[in-house]
């Protein structure tokens, strides 16, 4: 088992910082930061949540921290239905209800969905279903030819943000089953075929070809400011934008209402 020193110097490493760069944020000395590192100094559960903090560690990680340095977990890890998020869940709920009639969806750091709108449902109409058992993973629906890809038009550029996205979040935070997943679905050279990238002055764009028509989206992210759960930490809200009036036009014909679609939670 590796000590709490050897962590800490993985994660240093991994953020491209020397040990005076951390000193220096954690208003400590770089002796001290060599000390921990090398095991030759114990360091207290607050300075390693302090240095855990200027590392920007992922609070699952932390809690490994901590174990590593003897000390108990800080940080719980409740599903998003435990009624100690209710007022999370709830806030999860008013952002994909207030984003309707344009799709929404929530997921986890593995891309599971935890939750989505009512604007998503007719994307699901006619994807296998191997692809919506549960778990059920965003990555496999919009790459998979038996899920969303076939919808695609420009696939290769949605392929390439997928692909840059993923190596941003393993590089923050190495998870094996993402890992697994990129190796799957977003290697190089599991591209088949090519698409002509489609150029944009401000985003670009996923098109979908639905219903005899083009449908052009852009999207954001939303996530927790301040999260103590490792859940929350760990959820985001990807919200899509209608990217021209032809797209807006589609959804705002749809349009309704209905409570946000829970999803079958995923194993830890």
């Amino acid at each position: 088992m590796r000590t709490v020193g050897e962590h800490l110097r993985q994660w240093r490493h991994r953020r491209r910082l020397s040990q005076l760069d951390l000193a220096i944020a954690a208003d400590v000395s770089a002796r001290h930061i060599s000390l921990v590192e090398t095991g030759r100094s114990n360091p207290s559960a607050d300075m390693v949540l302090r240095l855990a903090d200027h590392l920007d560690v992922p609070l699952r990680d932390r809690n490994l921290l901590l174990l590593a340095a003897g000390f108990a977990p800080r940080y719980t890890e409740r599903p998003l239905d435990d009624d100690a998020l209710t007022v999370a869940r709830d806030a999860v709920e008013r952002v994909l209800r207030a984003h309707e009639p344009y799709p929404a969806l929530a997921f986890d750091r593995r891309w599971n969905i935890v939750m989505t709108n009512r604007a998503v449902e007719p994307f699901f109409a006619d994807v296998h279903p191997d692809l919506l058992r549960p778990p059920v993973n965003l990555l496999r629906l919009g790459l998979d030819p038996r899920g969303f890809a076939r919808l695609v038009v420009n696939l290769a550029d949605v392929r390439a943000v997928f692909r840059s996205r993923i190596t941003r979040q393993l590089a923050i935070a190495p998870d094996a089953e993402l890992t697994a997943l990129y190796e799957e679905l977003l290697e190089p050279e599991a591209e088949a075929g090519t698409n002509d990238s489609i150029a944009s002055d401000v985003v670009i764009p996923m098109i979908l070809r639905l219903d005899g028509r083009e449908l052009r989206l852009f999207s954001t992210i939303t996530t927790f400011g301040t999260p103590m759960d490792i859940t929350l930490d760990e959820v985001a809200i990807e919200s899509y934008y209608p990217a021209d009036t032809e797209c807006a036009a589609y959804f705002e014909e749809a349009d309704g209402t209905s409570r946000p679609r829970p999803w079958p939670r995923p194993e830890p």
